[in-house]
């Protein structure tokens, strides 16, 4: 079954309703790396270890109210085997709290037919309101390149451009271990994909053994824009958008670079090979 492009952009996500608290907000933090320096009070409050101040560290959103793997419905079209996610990114607009409860609604915002053998691109938004007061906390974005779909007679653009860092050195690096067992933890949250669990569909994929999720790699960089650029405040945490670029394996080291425009990329220091790139980060404006 080939992609419909109308009746691509116009299937139905189910919307998706959550309630979550200081379990999940803990458990988040400590799979992109919070409280590893159990010393560090800033980070603490990540994980759930202060009584008197639990925070939820803001890529959290990525995690909440996901739909699921809706693109292996068949009635999409896609061939959901050779897809890959390329790009992530999402916008705080208000702190997320520790405990709420809230509604998240994801479609498909864009589709870029790249030509036969060449695959397409489907760009999709997931926005988060808070169910009691119906505000919006968060609005999350992705692309992802589909492999074996291009060729359906669609549009060729608009093409989200990339992000150009600058010619200068990185101004900081925050480097973060991943741990071997990083995958087997993150996968609560909402993705068991057996690509990061299990050795035997890692091999069938191409991998010596499983990757790390790439909403992980992207919760490490999250991590470290949040501890260099925002003082661990999850208050000045604005905006974050980055392309993914290379498999991460858990157990390996990451160094996210940061300049002070925001501009960042994340390197596995034992491969020296960039998982994140493109990537770019802005403060949230005082409201």
């Amino acid at each position: 079954m080939a992609i419909d492009h109308d009746h691509l952009m116009n299937f139905d996500i189910p919307q998706v309703r959550q309630s979550y608290g200081p379990e999940e907000v803990a458990r988040f933090g400590l799979t992109v790396g919070l409280g590893q320096d159990p010393m560090d009070m800033r980070q603490l409050a990540y994980v759930g270890a202060l009584a008197d101040d639990i925070r939820a560290m803001p890529a959290i959103v990525n995690v909440l109210g996901h739909p699921g793997f809706w693109l292996s419905n068949p009635e999409t079209g896609v061939d959901a085997l050779r897809l890959v996610h390329g790009e992530q990114g999402l916008t705080i607009h208000k702190t997320i709290p520790a405990t709420a409860s809230i509604t998240a609604k994801t479609r498909v915002t864009g589709l870029v037919d790249k030509g036969e053998g060449r695959g397409a691109l489907l760009y999709y938004e997931k926005r988060i309101l808070e169910a009691e007061s119906g505000d919006c906390l968060a609005t999350c974005r992705g692309t992802t390149f589909l492999r074996g779909d291009g060729g359906f007679g669609g549009p060729s653009g608009p093409v989200k451009p990339a992000h150009r860092l600058p010619d200068t050195a990185p101004d900081h690096v925050f480097d973060t271990p991943t741990r071997p067992e990083q995958a087997l933890s993150y996968r609560w949250n909402a993705d068991p994909n057996p690509l990061h669990l299990d050795p035997r569909v890692a091999a069938r994929s191409g991998f010596e053994r499983p990757i790390l999720h790439g909403l992980c790699s992207f919760g490490f960089a999250a991590h470290g824009l949040l501890a260099v650029l925002c003082d661990y405040d999850a208050a000045r945490f604005g905006a974050m958008d980055a392309r993914f670029t290379a498999a991460v394996y858990p157990g390996e080291t990451l160094r996210t670079e940061i300049w002070t425009d925001g501009s960042f990329r994340t390197r596995v220091l034992e491969r020296d090979i960039l998982a994140i790139d493109n990537g770019l980060f802005k403060h949230r404006q005082a409201s």
